[in-house]
């Protein structure tokens, strides 16, 4: 069953998606702040609405695990922020699989 977009009410593509993908890899090319990242991340209401919750809740959490590792070094010892931006990588892509249905 595809999910949908409550504004338009027609199925939301896995192609929403790919802003995020390109933020992503701008900030790990550095070509992008975390705080730039974060920032697009939370403005997306509108995708995080046509997931399951669980869906939102998992990508705040990641989000702000993120803007608290850049408080500290590189790979500090709470939060490995290389490990954080694999786990946003497979939250996109467990999104575009759960978008795509």
């Amino acid at each position: 069953m595809p999910q949908y977009d409550a504004d338009k009410l027609r199925p939301m593509s896995p192609a929403a998606l790919a802003p995020l993908h390109q933020a992503l890899a701008q900030l790990r090319a550095d070509a992008l702040g975390v705080q730039a990242f974060c920032a697009q991340a939370r403005a997306q209401a509108q995708l995080l609405a046509a997931l399951p919750p669980r869906y939102g809740e998992v990508w705040l959490g990641l989000i702000d695990r993120l803007e608290s590792s850049a408080l500290f070094s590189e790979e500090s010892c709470s939060f490995s922020q290389s490990s954080l931006l694999d786990n946003l990588d497979s939250w996109l892509a467990q999104a575009a699989h759960k978008l795509a249905r």
